[in-house]
């Protein structure tokens, strides 16, 4: 199985800095924060329910009980008071990146791995689980969509074509390269919180753009919608589209993050960054709640 690890290396040395260099340029350089905040009721795809929801399981309030660790307090005779939550929700809810073993393609994961009754357990899969999804850092690029049309966002349910890419792209005088991760825009991260509704019936990517996005070896794909290159409304092809996660997850073993903000990337004109994305260790889980973030350097 190929290494999923792809480092900042070439960028580095383009830019011929040493060790102090590189440090003093990303102690400069600008961050990004890519997530969005997490809440009750957030958008998500039909198939995760039963959505997020986030409880105070311990609290401030409330006489001390006569037993060690209920309301907030942590013994009856101290002051001391602290709280705790509890969180339902899937591993897909929110920002997130797709563990190798979301999806198989006729049966089969990324690297021939066959889905097995022991590897597909109840606590999760033994194999190519969240917790085996690695650290990326890799030259980032924003792809963003809505900039070469003028609009605030991309009309409901819009496949991005490749020409769409390569006029974008060529633009914003950037290039894909050979591990890189892409980042598409298409302007539906500003919904997330007012409009979630609106945000469901995203644009997305066609398989066309998949294809060629694979091509290039690039190391992850990430956008601001629920899924890439699905959405709610109904493509122009008249036909639900879930192409990457066949081929580029299951087949490719390119990653793909979902929920992202790219907001701020595109107010800024933010087109080439190093990207940070560090996914926790959800042992067995189809995928990692994940805090991503871009490096202007």
């Amino acid at each position: 199985m190929r290494q999923h690890f792809y480092s900042y290396r070439s960028r580095v040395k383009a830019m011929s800095l040493n060790l102090s260099g590189l440090l003093q340029a990303l102690t400069k350089g600008k961050i990004y924060d890519l997530e969005q905040a997490r809440y009750n009721d957030m958008p998500y795809f039909m198939t995760q329910t039963p959505g997020y929801h986030y409880f105070l399981h311990r609290r401030h309030s409330g006489k001390p009980p006569g037993h060690h660790g209920g309301h907030g307090h942590t013994h009856g005779a101290v002051p001391l008071t602290t709280t705790s939550g509890l969180i339902n929700s899937t591993d897909h809810m929110g920002t997130h990146i797709d563990a190798l073993c979301h999806c198989a393609h006729e049966g089969t994961f990324y690297g021939g791995v066959k889905v097995t009754p022991e590897i597909e357990r109840e606590d999760g899969y033994t194999t190519l689980g969240a917790e085996q999804i690695p650290m990326l850092i890799t030259r980032g690029v924003l792809i963003d969509l809505p900039l070469i049309n003028g609009v605030e966002a991309l009309p409901e349910g819009y496949e991005v074509t490749p020409e769409d890419f390569e006029k974008c792209y060529s633009t914003e005088g950037v290039e894909i390269r050979k591990g890189d991760t892409v980042l598409a825009r298409t302007g539906y991260g500003q919904f997330w919180f007012k409009d979630p509704k609106r945000y469901i019936r995203a644009a997305g990517v066609s398989k066309e753009v998949d294809l060629i996005l694979a091509d290039k070896g690039i190391a992850a794909v990430g956008c601001d919608n629920t899924g890439w290159d699905h959405s709610m409304a109904v493509p122009p092809k008249k036909e639900r589209n879930h192409f990457a996660h066949e081929y580029l997850l299951a087949q490719k073993g390119i990653y793909i993050i979902e929920n992202m903000n790219l907001e701020s990337l595109s107010a800024d004109k933010c087109y080439e960054f190093l990207f940070v994305g560090l996914p926790l260790k959800f042992q067995g889980a189809t995928a990692s709640w994940l805090r991503p973030i871009a490096i202007k350097l």
